[in-house]
């Protein structure tokens, strides 16, 4: 019995571990402003410092893309195992997108210029976000993961002028005209 908990075990701790190795970068714990909320809104000088902020959506389709990549390239794993790995694939981003050289990297080719990266709340919460993803993708049809990962697309790039697909493509190939967008 204990060896069918290890994987969520082992996830549960690997979140921690990340939780800790980000406090030790120097990342807030919770918002400066001090108070914890539930919603970040962007913008402000709590967004990415809050429970949940706008690009929560985007850690939620990480865990539907893990799950079907996942599926594809070690089927025959078990699904709890196959958790470890998108929990360390989403972990190891946290750690990255937190470091100053990353959030350097946001402020000089995105819209976010007055990014500051996120709290250890925040971080958390996304892993938390990908799990949901993840679960989501095992139990609902395929049509309905596509339709989410379309709908968060759109609702945030109308909402935000950012979502995934936009954070990788500033990231990896920044476009003027996009940023441009994107500042309103």
């Amino acid at each position: 019995m204990m060896q069918s908990r290890l994987p969520y075990v082992l996830t549960f701790l690997i979140t921690v571990a990340t939780g800790v190795a980000l406090l030790a970068m120097g990342r807030a714990g919770v918002c400066p402003c001090g108070y914890v909320d539930v919603w970040g809104t962007i913008g402000t000088e709590e967004a990415n410092q809050q429970f949940l902020d706008w690009y929560a959506p985007s850690h939620l389709l990480h865990g539907l893309l893990f799950y079907a990549a996942l599926w594809l390239a070690v089927p025959r794993m078990a699904i709890g195992w196959r958790l470890v790995i998108a929990t360390v694939v989403e972990c190891g981003w946290e750690i990255v997108e937190n470091t100053d050289a990353m959030i350097q990297r946001y402020r000089d080719t995105t819209v976010s210029a007055d990014y500051v990266g996120d709290s250890v709340l925040n971080s958390v919460s996304d892993v938390v976000a990908m799990w949901v993803g993840f679960a989501l993708a095992r139990f609902v049809p395929v049509w309905v993961s596509v339709a989410v990962v379309i709908g968060f697309e759109v609702l945030t790039a109308l909402v935000i002028r950012d979502g995934l697909a936009l954070n990788i493509l500033m990231l990896l190939w920044p476009l003027e005209a996009v940023k441009e967008w994107q500042g309103g």
